[in-house]
């Protein structure tokens, strides 16, 4: 018009009015790409998040594999070590028609003792308390006699001894105890 190229009415107009390219073009950047950089970094963190949940539930499924195969074979060890007693049983009934009472007695006392032992390399303890106190965490009365010999509340007869597994009772033992 006069020479004078024109100038915004206000200071807002002059702000928005070509500042947006500008400053793209300032940087260097064209939207676009920039768009492109950010939609490609979204679908990496996407990939690696599918992964990590893959991975996840591949851990999640595997010890819940693991689990279920330690409580089926828990005691895969402990039935190997008892096949030893039962075969011993088996070769006592075998050899029992040709065996003497004594002989018999010695094969019974042997398995016992291996019983015993293969019990105690798992963990299971007898329990028995004679002439201990009476525990009713340990021992289950069944009947009360009077004594004299020992004082009241003590473990007089064990009828029937008690197991513990690693600490936690397995069986009560059954128990007669000194009346009060």
């Amino acid at each position: 018009m006069n020479g004078q190229a024109e100038r915004p009415d206000t200071e807002a107009e002059a702000e928005t009015s070509g500042a947006e390219p500008e400053a793209a073009e300032a940087d260097g950047e064209d939207p676009g790409a920039a768009l492109a950089e950010a939609e490609a970094k979204a679908a990496d963190n996407w990939e690696r998040y599918v992964r990590a949940a893959a991975e996840t539930e591949n851990v999640r499924k595997r010890a819940a594999r693991d689990v279920e195969n330690a409580h089926r074979f828990a005691l895969e060890r402990f039935g190997k070590e008892l096949l030893a007693v039962k075969d011993g049983l088996e070769m006592a009934l075998a050899a029992s028609e040709n065996a003497s009472v004594e002989s018999l007695l010695e094969g019974s006392e042997a398995t016992l003792k291996l019983l015993g032992s293969t019990m105690e390399r798992f963990g299971i303890e007898q329990v028995d308390p004679e002439g201990e106190s009476f525990d009713p965490e340990w021992h289950e009365a069944i009947s009360v006699q009077p004594s004299d010999k020992v004082e009241p509340g003590t473990v007089l007869t064990v009828v029937q001894k008690g197991y513990s597994l690693n600490g936690r009772l397995l069986r009560p033992a059954m128990v007669i105890v000194a009346a009060e």
